[in-house]
């Protein structure tokens, strides 16, 4: 009976998509086990595609409602499923491994021996779904870069979705947890420490509600928030969420870790499938020939030429990055012609992407 319930939550895990979705290899099975109970993995097989209270899920499963809602808030605790409260109504929610299940078992930056183990079965899984699909080409970005904003140069048309400070403004609350990707990383192997910050991960809205309720993350205020993006930018990590206007999320990303990242650079041109809408501009007479910012360039665009770094516009991500790091000042970001304006939601982006595909 166990085996059914698995099965069927690799069926609704598959259906659910994002960059690990639901398949049916032994990896999954190994990995599912030690995540659910069977009765939390039949649950959450049955779980609606859209926010439902407790009774409407026990209705639609045939069980209790108690039992059903002590299921449901010991699976959203576990970070298995979401959950919310709306207009006085607890709701829950089935959410994909990536982005979800997978990020939510690491962003409370914990170091149990469990914690180890789901890190090896998470990382096992995600390697044999990449062997089993084989290489990946994006025909429409999942993601998309927010450029850091102090570096733009103030002639440039600038929209609000490509304002860090707009999402910091319109939403409340505002959480900070621990980089899943880096945290992982270091489950996996405590060298495995590239010494970039960990905590600068930042949710908004009901996200960041339902990660300060499970304790993934931390409350902060819009100054403290600012200051997390500032020590990001700092230290090199690259501005980053779903390539969408309406965001809920904005990780901190480095090229050595961060799935977002690493995803971009496995394809022959990152700057085609990871951007923001700018790119850097030198100016050569400000220019020292230091090369701090070839140094820190995540997407390894930027190379000297004679004096004067050249930045290659089919790896670069136009981050900013570069920007932040010169001592000189010689870099600005300005507006790259001809990009299209990301899709406003998710259902938008999910289109644009079957469209594509």
């Amino acid at each position: 009976m166990s085996d059914e319930r698995y099965r069927q939550l690799c069926a609704l895990m598959a259906q659910r998509g994002g960059r690990y979705p639901g398949m049916d290899i032994p990896e999954f099975y190994e990995m599912t086990r030690e995540l659910f109970t069977p009765e939390e993995a039949a649950l959450a097989a049955a779980l609606p595609p859209k926010p439902a209270p407790a009774g409407v899920i026990a209705r639609e499963t045939g069980k209790k409602e108690g039992e059903v809602a002590e299921l449901l808030e010991a699976m959203a605790s576990k970070g298995l499923c979401s959950s919310f409260q709306k207009d006085g109504s607890r709701l829950y929610m089935g959410v994909p491994f990536v982005p979800g299940i997978f990020e939510f078992q690491f962003m409370r930056g914990t170091r149990t021996d469990r914690d180890r183990e789901i890190a090896r079965l998470i990382h096992s899984y995600k390697q044999a779904v990449d062997a089993a699909r084989g290489p990946q080409t994006i025909t429409f970005p999942a993601n998309r870069v927010i450029p850091v904003g102090e570096t733009i140069r103030p002639d440039s048309k600038v929209h609000t979705y490509n304002q860090v400070s707009t999402y910091i403004d319109n939403y409340a609350p505002i959480a900070v947890s621990t980089c899943f990707c880096r945290h992982e990383g270091k489950l996996l192997d405590e060298k495995s420490d590239c010494g970039k910050p960990d905590d600068v991960c930042m949710q908004f809205g009901l996200g960041a509600s339902f990660v300060i309720e499970r304790g993934m993350g931390r409350k902060v205020n819009k100054e403290e928030a600012r200051g997390v993006l500032k020590k990001a930018a700092e230290a090199g990590l690259v501005h980053a969420s779903m390539n969408t206007q309406e965001i809920d999320f904005i990780c901190n990303c480095c090229s050595c870790h961060c799935m977002i990242l690493k995803t971009a650079l496995s394809q022959p041109k990152p700057g085609r499938v990871l951007y923001s809408g700018f790119q850097p501009r030198i100016d050569p007479d400000l220019c020292t020939g230091c090369e701090v910012c070839v140094d820190r360039c995540p997407a390894k665009a930027s190379a000297m030429e004679g004096n004067v770094p050249e930045v290659d516009g089919d790896r670069c991500f136009g981050c900013g990055v570069c920007a932040t790091g010169c001592p000189a000042e010689a870099i600005v970001m300005e507006e790259k012609l001809g990009v299209q304006e990301p899709p406003l939601n998710r259902k938008a982006l999910r289109a644009a992407m079957e469209a594509k595909g």
